[in-house]
């Protein structure tokens, strides 16, 4: 199957042959579906926290993080393609014809191009695009007021801004009154308000693209100087790219090697999920993640700060209670009955974690080693946004394959919606995933965990894409938040919607939530 030519190109990758051929079998077998037993809500699986719990879940993190290490790791690769779908969609259809301008003027649609050109003097590129095309010639109200669209699009795609071809963090995102920040700014601000250390040492990690790396780099040694001196800090930036052997290669309709136009086998991404090699790579106690694009202006950032704190607080509060019932397992010479129900209570009552029916038809030393295992884990604190339209993914209890039941964020595609009673239980989710997440990745001896043991490998998602106008089927390996961390111990805790400000669409930016209000 595989000439001389491939293997060097799947050894360069870091890939073995075994490694690409069970990509291949996959694309045959598929992946098992996972079994729901019921959606998590605010009355089971989902902790609602009030203003005096938040306030103690905030004294608790200032207090306990103290002697830890913390970094805020910021998934940030790719350009922007997908936030500018419907300008290129435009750019490479529209004409100017009659026909066109006045389908253009009746379209209402909230990410039309018509919004977007009616709306444009408030993104907060406008200042930067108007001076671009007036270096060229053009003025931006003229062209307006000839209609002439186009020339305003190609100076934001390719021309000028070049938005086209830049990831989002570097993007202007918020308009302020003596200036406007990027995606990556926001973030700088966001981790000097919840993730300095007690030395004023904010550490921040970015993925990156390898193409955009070195823009990265030029644009945060250009403007960390002065937030740093703004908010009394010091930023320790890294970065990393998603790794070459995560990559997952394409087959065709048939489920053989998907080949390029010059014979050679195509590899594509394996999607976020491998973003946990990067997270391994972290030595870190406390680690937050955040998505480059879900940031909120000034005005909307307290209250941000406060459930990240307070997630946090979460995370250490459960983080001790964890390690001292592993303590009194490990050092306890005879467990009885009444310490191991003691500790399954615990994990059934405060953890969500429920225990396989034969549990206590095991001897009592392999009872002891399971819940060992269970406690053992990585701990993550997800905040969960309420489902304000279609329902699907997010927060569930999931049964394993030995009959214990466990919290897992899952996607739509992960669950057999032909299965009558599987779509119904998807439909009862009632809130999703922000991507708002606190993790613990520290054993009791402050050892870190091995992150890629608690992966689960069954997990994983076929796509169909298309290369050169040929149809193929893509691998994604286990996603980040949901198959990567399927082993994790996992909390869910109801955020408000105003802490969740993303920006998938180029018009997402006129929203509200986006817009500083004077």
């Amino acid at each position: 199957m595989f000439t001389t030519h491939d293997i060097d190109k799947i050894t360069g990758k870091g890939l073995s042959l075994d490694l690409v051929q069970k990509q291949i079998d996959r694309f045959k077998s598929g992946f098992p579906f996972l079994d729901i037993s019921e959606a998590a809500t605010p009355e089971k699986g989902i902790r609602i926290i009030d203003k005096k719990d938040i306030s103690k879940h905030i004294k608790t993190f200032e207090k306990k993080s103290k002697n830890k290490t913390m970094i805020k790791f910021v998934p940030a690769s790719g350009a922007a393609s997908r936030m500018f779908k419907n300008s290129f969609s435009f750019y490479e259809t529209f004409k100017g014809s009659d026909q066109e301008l006045a389908k253009l003027k009746s379209d209402k649609n909230f990410y039309s191009i018509n919004n977007f050109i009616a709306n444009i003097e408030k993104f907060a590129f406008y200042d930067d695009l108007k001076k671009h095309l007036q270096t060229d010639g053009f003025s931006i109200d003229k062209l307006i007021e000839n209609k002439e669209y186009k020339k305003i699009v190609e100076y934001l795609l390719f021309k000028g801004l070049m938005y086209g071809n830049i990831p989002k963090g570097l993007i202007l995102f918020h308009k302020y009154e003596t200036a406007s920040r990027t995606a990556i700014e926001e973030q700088l601000v966001e981790g000097a308000h919840y993730a300095k250390n007690s030395k004023g040492d904010v550490y921040i990690h970015f993925t990156v693209s390898p193409e955009f790396l070195e823009n990265f780099k030029a644009h945060i040694d250009q403007i960390k100087k002065e937030y740093q001196v703004k908010y009394g800090v010091k930023y320790v930036i890294s970065y990393s790219i998603q790794k070459p052997h995560t990559d997952t290669i394409a087959v065709d309709g048939s489920n053989q090697p998907f080949r390029n136009e010059d014979n050679s086998l195509l590899f594509r991404p394996g999607g976020h999920g491998a973003l946990i090699e990067n997270l391994n790579d972290l030595e870190y106690d406390i680690i937050f993640i955040k998505n480059i694009d879900n940031v909120a202006p000034d005005r909307l950032k307290p209250i941000t700060y406060d459930y990240k704190k307070a997630l946090a607080g979460i995370l250490l509060h459960y983080q001790v209670q964890i390690f001292k019932y592993i303590e009194k397992l490990e050092n306890t010479k005879r467990v009885t009955d009444r310490k191991i129900k003691k500790i399954k209570s615990f994990l059934e009552d405060e953890l969500q974690f429920f225990f396989p029916s034969n549990f206590f038809e095991l001897r009592k030393d392999q009872q002891s080693d399971y819940i060992l295992e269970i406690l053992n884990r990585p701990i993550r604190v997800c905040g969960m946004v309420k489902n304000e339209g279609e329902p699907g993914g997010g927060p569930f209890f999931v049964k394993e394959p030995d009959g214990a039941i466990s919290l897992q964020i899952i996607e739509k595609a992960q669950v057999n919606t032909k299965d009558e009673i599987q779509n119904k239980l998807l439909e009862t989710s009632t809130h999703f995933n922000p991507v708002d997440i606190v993790c613990g990745v520290s054993d009791l001896t402050g050892k870190k965990f091995n992150l890629l043991k608690f992966i689960d490998e069954n997990s994983g998602i076929i796509t169909q894409k298309s290369n050169s106008g040929k149809e193929l089927k893509a691998l994604e390996l286990p996603g980040l938040w949901n198959g990567a961390m399927a082993n994790w111990t996992t909390i869910f805790v109801e955020v408000p919607i105003e802490t969740f400000t993303p920006v998938k669409e180029l018009n997402d930016l006129l929203r509200t939530e986006h817009q500083e209000l004077s």
